[in-house]
């Protein structure tokens, strides 16, 4: 059980460089078709949670919160037709119709000035989409990135944990974020917690379309809203194998489904759209060296002992164990120790979704 006093000094951990700054009219309309034809082009495109977890505890880990005592959670209970999928990663833009909108010198000079700093390149885009959504999300980080471990070679639970216990803050690669919606959803926005978890949030309020925010996510609990009709949040049917397509027979519409089966489908217009961008920052030549020349990287096994001597000094012994990347229940006990309990306050207008504990 934490302390109130060591609660406060882990949400002092989660501030990002700056607050979100909340921007509009972020890509053209042209943009964004084409954005939307990549997706339709390419899919089917598998849940998030499909693709990034394999228990509860991985990710559980990349949230902030609790569940009542007593309770066993299973990644059911966070089952939300939400999917994803990447358009540039390793600094490459992954299919030339989006060339223009990875290599933004728009989104650079925006990036550059949030930090105020003199290099930035781009590192990677994604996209998020779903359907009317439920969000049983409490609040999390986007994946931080340090020299010589990152979310391509570690675990998302790792860099997670990493960010949350504030140990490797010398080694964290300074990071931004143009992160944009379409979505015409009157009630659905982002939620955030610009001072720290235990603080009040701020929010960006809805509908967010065409508009968006520069933040530095990878230090910022965070969350999308819930969006959509209430009855058709959580599909019947939806699966860790339920995936999402563009319609054959409809350039207008978008089906989820589980093998040949539809269980869901939207019109584009009750589509809740995220492109999600992402660049490395650099104060000055020698920082933008040091984070290329691998003169200064961290590697798992260092990452993982720095974690459990900190815990040792402060009386929590942890063994670690022959597999500790994938060991539920020591990935269940690093994440304790560093994990604040989720945040204070949330909106009264954006509560989590219910969840059905059983």
């Amino acid at each position: 059980m934490l302390t109130e006093q060591r609660r406060q000094e882990l949400s002092d951990i989660l501030r990002p460089v700056a607050p979100p700054r909340e921007i509009d009219n972020i890509y053209t309309e042209d943009q964004r078709e084409r954005l939307l034809d990549v997706v339709r082009q390419n899919g089917p495109w598998k849940l998030i949670i499909a693709q990034h977890f394999a228990s509860p505890e991985e990710l559980i880990a990349t949230m902030s919160g609790k569940f009542p005592e007593g309770f066993t959670p299973t990644l059911d209970i966070f089952l939300t037709p939400t999917f994803r999928g990447f358009l540039a990663n390793y600094g490459t833009a992954l299919y030339p119709e989006v060339h223009d909108c990875f290599y933004n010198a728009k989104f650079i000079d925006m990036a550059k000035s949030y930090w105020n700093a003199e290099y930035a390149k781009p590192q990677m885009m994604l996209f998020n989409i779903n359907g009317p959504c439920a969000n049983r999300d409490p609040g999390h980080l986007d994946s931080p990135s340090f020299r010589g471990i990152r979310y391509e070679n570690a675990p998302t639970w790792l860099v997670s944990v990493m960010g949350k216990s504030g140990l490797f803050q010398d080694y964290l690669i300074k990071m931004a974020q143009v992160i944009t919606w379409f979505s015409l959803d009157e009630t659905s926005g982002f939620t955030y917690w610009p001072d720290g978890p235990l603080k009040a949030p701020g929010r960006v309020l809805p509908p967010v379309y065409n508009r968006g925010v520069v933040v530095q996510n990878e230090m910022l609990v965070h969350r999308g809203e819930a969006n959509g009709p209430l009855d058709q949040q959580v599909p019947a049917g939806l699966a860790f194998d339920t995936v999402f397509a563009g319609d054959p027979a409809d350039r207008d519409h978008w089906v989820l489904k589980n093998d040949d089966t539809v269980i869901a489908r939207h019109h584009t217009d009750e589509l809740r759209f995220l492109v999600h961008w992402s660049a490395e920052v650099f104060e000055d030549y020698d920082e933008l060296k040091k984070n290329m020349d691998g003169s200064d990287d961290l590697t798992i096994d260092k990452a993982i002992d720095m974690m459990v001597d900190d815990l040792s000094k402060k009386g929590i012994k942890l063994d670690i164990p022959s597999a500790p990347l994938h060991d539920p229940a020591f990935i269940g006990a690093l994440n304790a120790a560093y994990d604040l309990g989720g945040p204070a306050i949330y909106p009264e207008e954006a509560p989590i979704s219910a969840f059905q504990f059983a």
